[in-house]
């Protein structure tokens, strides 16, 4: 049974890797044939091997066909193109918590009504409401949304499309889990309306529940620096926590306690267990009415049930409900054949509710700390005493989650043994139980002591975060090496006794030492990386990297440079930057640099930003660009071309045309990075001299806009290749129809990331030049294309 299910989740982690979904029909037909046929009764063992055989395919199959038929019923759920970007007039109900931040509302919204004639709209989608926030002596302009409210909208929605980027957050895949098929805002002045304060259904009562118990705790602590962390441990509301404590709970390792985990879900189940079953036991009638593990068992499981919900039923706690539910049932029936079968059980159930559960990384993550666990603790000779079981324990969970830790993140916390060894029974025994009784008592006493508690655990997670090698990062290592570590760490973890356990130290080491190939002299690198509307370029030579702009900031908490440009520097093993260039004063090209230069050291920066600007006080070394800079690393040359050095003196440039101009010149190929510079910069280049300006490869500048671009430019470019660095459907309209023909009259092959995602552009010292678009090498099936216009494939000029 444990094969056949583990082959059956294969199929269906295999079907999310698809490009395109098959249709079912010829997929439940093999898994029919294959199940078919492994009832038929085996007469020698080449038969029964045969049939077994048969039998792994056919759960493959199922799993694949499982998952291909569900995805085909959530994706028939989806916005025409044709009404992207066009008003529609809904009418439906605020499905979950509303999340303000300082410039909108964003909330999930459940469609009742469609009152736009011919209109087709998603039953779910997302919105943001833009607006003000109320200040002292003016009032706000952002609404004061709570869930359950039945709304009347006007919005204007888009098909999901996120980022694309090597290692970075499938946006995408995300919406599609959680059921999301839209995308949109709301049209702030078009007769928006409150149609009814609750809309009488239990889900909504119970997110309404949720959004008086958010109040209530921030509310009670009000001004506390912890009170994000209770709130979420209350609800699961993580976005209150500060990006500076997550830092802190992340290189750590303990960012899994800081919401409403399958730990504290079933720590919470426990507790109720052992009350229940310490009061059942002691009444004579009761315990012969039902048995006191049974009547505990019931208990605990509506527990975690309520638990649950109080935390939105998020997809971490749903995988703990089933969990827990298979072994409640397992328990109940006393069919407990072991462990194991248990948690196959539970991942069987996981993956058949949720096909997209195994494209999240703590699937694999809390399935494979459970697995290791009764690996270590099952079937061992011995009883230990308890202090060494769970020293054990914790040291298991640690070495086994290193190879998937560093697969999907490039990084480990070396701390994280001893912060989890205090902090968990502190968060899951202390805080958890006391924030549930602060919310459920009416004063807030217990509410401060959890807090209090809380402030205590933090000090000491501070300290430990504040080791310099509190955090081991490196590159992303090649999937064979992840495969091998984990067959090492089973065999050094294997009971005491089996032979050889020592060579699963050697088997750790590839995962730290196959590292990727080094450039050679001469070698140019470039990733033009999908920040959405805005440009962030990474660049590096044989033994230089070099950060051209730092993309757009998406939020108060959020940006280009701790979501996507970190992510990738890391996960590339670039650990140093040689220089940052920040072209000029504008969000789209500067709202990462900040997180930037927190995670990964600078060595200068070179901007034209104003002298006092945050970015420029902040850094060790500030340069100010102007055209005749240069330098070279392993045998490219940078030179700066604009802007000149009296344009600073001159307050009628704008920070456009004060563009940082980049020239790259090595020996396979020339590239010209010209962030935004408009007709005047572009005029003032070519009198500078037209040759400089050639290039075999050109990012677009300003995106495409109409006021660059001139056909002057654009023939003494000459590129064989420009990139657009463009959201979708901005609202710009980069880039703009007139802009994009001019470079297709040249001959110019057109790159875009908003269709193509990051670009990675390879110039050998002997000429070559490959452009690879990310979304040609990462194709799923839940990708929205741009129509008419597909990714093309890697190419060489």
């Amino acid at each position: 049974m444990r094969l056949n299910i583990l082959c059956f989740v294969a199929g269906v982690w295999w079907l999310q890797q698809q490009a395109q979904l098959p249709e079912p029909g010829w997929v439940w037909a093999l898994a029919g044939t294959g199940l078919a046929v492994s009832v038929l009764q085996a007469r020698n063992a080449a038969l029964e091997f045969a049939r077994e055989a048969l039998i792994k395919a056919a759960c493959f199959a199922a799993g694949f066909a499982w998952a291909a038929l569900v995805a085909h019923l959530r994706m028939a759920d989806a916005l025409p193109a044709d009404w992207e970007g066009r008003d529609i007039r809904l009418e439906g109900v605020v499905a979950g918590l509303p999340q303000p931040d300082s410039r909108r509302v964003r909330f999930e919204f459940d469609v009742e009504r469609v009152l736009t004639p011919d209109a087709k709209v998603p039953r779910h989608v997302v919105l943001s409401w833009w607006g003000l926030p109320a200040r002292a002596g003016q009032g706000g302009t952002l609404p004061d949304l709570a869930p359950g409210e039945r709304w009347q909208l006007t919005v204007r929605l888009r098909r999901p499309h996120g980022t694309a980027n090597p290692h970075g957050f499938d946006y995408e895949a995300w919406l599609l889990e959680r059921d999301l098929r839209a995308t949109g805002y709301v049209r702030s002045r078009a007769g928006n309306r409150r149609v009814t304060a609750l809309a009488h259904e239990p889900r909504y009562w119970i997110e309404r529940l949720r959004h008086a118990v958010r109040d209530r705790v921030l509310a009670a602590l009000s001004g506390e620096p912890y009170a994000g962390v209770i709130a979420a441990l209350a609800i699961g509301d993580q976005r209150a926590i500060p990006p500076e404590q997550w830092q802190v709970f992340t290189r750590t390792g303990v960012n899994h306690l800081m919401s409403i985990s399958g730990l504290h879900v079933t720590m919470v189940s426990s507790l109720v267990f052992a009350l229940v079953f310490g009061w059942w036991r002691r009444s004579p009638r009761l315990t012969l009415a039902l048995p006191g593990p049974k009547a505990a068992m019931l208990a605990g499981f509506a527990a975690a049930f309520a638990y649950a919900l109080l935390a939105g039923f998020a997809v971490p706690a749903q995988r703990t409900v089933y969990m827990l539910a298979v072994v409640a049932a397992a328990l109940w029936l006393g069919v407990i054949e072991s462990a194991s079968a248990v948690l196959c059980v539970a991942l069987f159930v996981v993956v058949l509710l949720d096909p997209w559960a195994v494209l999240a990384p703590g699937f694999w993550l809390s399935f494979g700390a459970v697995a290791v666990i009764l690996y270590v603790s099952v079937g061992r000779i011995g009883r230990p005493r308890w202090l060494v079981t769970l020293t054990k324990v914790q040291v298991a969970v640690t070495l086994a989650l290193i190879p998937p830790l560093l697969a999907m993140f490039q990084q480990v916390s070396m701390v994280s043994p001893i912060a989890n060894a205090f902090a968990i029974p502190v968060v899951s025994l202390l805080v958890v139980p006391l924030t549930l009784a602060g919310i459920a008592l009416p004063f807030d006493f217990v509410l401060e002591v959890a807090h209090e508690v809380m402030a205590w655990c933090t000090a000491l997670l501070d300290a430990f975060s504040g080791v310099p090698a509190a955090v081991w990062e490196q590159h992303a290592p090649p999937a064979w090496t992840v495969l091998v570590a984990v067959a090492a760490v089973m065999l050094l973890l294997a009971p005491r006794g089996f032979p050889a356990r020592w060579l699963g130290w050697a088997g750790l080491a590839p995962m730290f030492f196959a590292a990727p190939a080094p450039l050679e002299p001469g070698a140019l690198q470039i990733a033009v990386l999908d920040v959405g509307q805005g440009v962030a370029v990474v660049v590096r030579t044989a033994h230089h990297a070099l950060l051209y702009d730092t993309g757009p900031s998406f939020g108060p908490q959020a940006d280009s440079g701790n979501r996507i440009i970190v992510p990738y520097l890391r996960a590339s093993g670039v650990r140093r930057l040689d220089g940052v260039i920040v072209s000029h004063d504008d969000d789209d090209h500067s709202g990462g640099a900040a997180s930037v230069s927190q995670a990964v050291p600078v060595e200068w920066l070179l901007t034209s930003l104003p002298d006092l600007d945050p970015l420029v006080v902040q850094a060790e070394q500030p340069l100010r660009c102007h055209a005749g800079q240069s330098w070279e690393w392993d045998g490219v040359r940078f030179e700066v071309l604009h802007p000149s050095r009296d344009s600073y003196d001159d307050p009628a440039v704008r920070d456009n045309d004060r563009s940082c101009v980049l020239k790259i010149e090595a020996p396979g190929a020339h590239v010209l990075l010209p962030a935004d510079i408009e007709r005047r910069s572009e005029e003032a280049l070519l009198g500078r001299g037209r040759d400089a300006l050639h290039a075999d490869v050109l990012l677009a500048p300003h995106q495409g806009s109409k006021t660059s671009s001139l056909p002057e430019f654009v023939n003494a470019v000459a590129p064989q290749a420009v990139v657009f660095p463009v959201g979708y459907r901005n609202r710009f309209g980069h880039p703009h129809r007139e802009v994009l023909q001019r470079y297709l009259d040249l001959g110019s092959r057109i790159y875009r990331t908003d269709r193509d995602g990051a670009l990675l552009v390879e110039a050998s010292p002997r000429g070559a030049v490959r452009i690879t678009p990310y979304r040609a090498l990462y194709r799923r099936y839940w990708q929205t294309p741009l129509d008419g216009d597909p990714v093309p494939d890697p190419e060489e000029f």
